[in-house]
């Protein structure tokens, strides 16, 4: 079984930052791409960032491209999203995701190609 545990989200002033985490449990992560998501109230959840299995492929949501950064640690079995120069319009629910499949060449970024989730963290972001 995987469970995945975000943490490090919170209040901050626009501007700010915010350094998300995901700790995940089980022998596979390094098998596997990871992503982080975000769902705001009423809206669709969307793909933030994505990193492959080996660590050597990035991608991001055109939006979020040189504000959000994300990163893995194999060895720490986590995953992290550092956020930058924070919006209100940053405001969500932010999850961790593992990618269905493992070793794969591309980063997905449907969610639906994502089978294990975290349970979410809060980033509030004030004007």
């Amino acid at each position: 079984q995987v469970q995945l545990v975000e943490s490090g989200g919170g209040l901050v002033q626009a501007g700010g930052s915010l350094r998300l985490s995901c700790a995940a449990s089980g022998r596979t992560f390094s098998s596997y791409a990871m992503g982080w998501f975000r769902q705001a109230p009423g809206k669709e959840r969307e793909f933030v960032a994505g990193v492959s299995w080996r660590g050597l492929r990035t991608y991001y949501t055109d939006s979020l491209k040189g504000r959000f950064t994300i990163s893995r640690d194999g060895a720490k079995n986590s995953v992290y999203l550092q956020m930058n120069s924070l919006k209100p319009e940053d405001t969500a629910v932010y999850y961790c995701a593992r990618d269905r499949y493992e070793r794969r060449l591309v980063v997905p970024t449907d969610r639906y190609e994502y089978d294990y989730w975290g349970q979410g963290t809060q980033v509030t972001v004030s004007s």
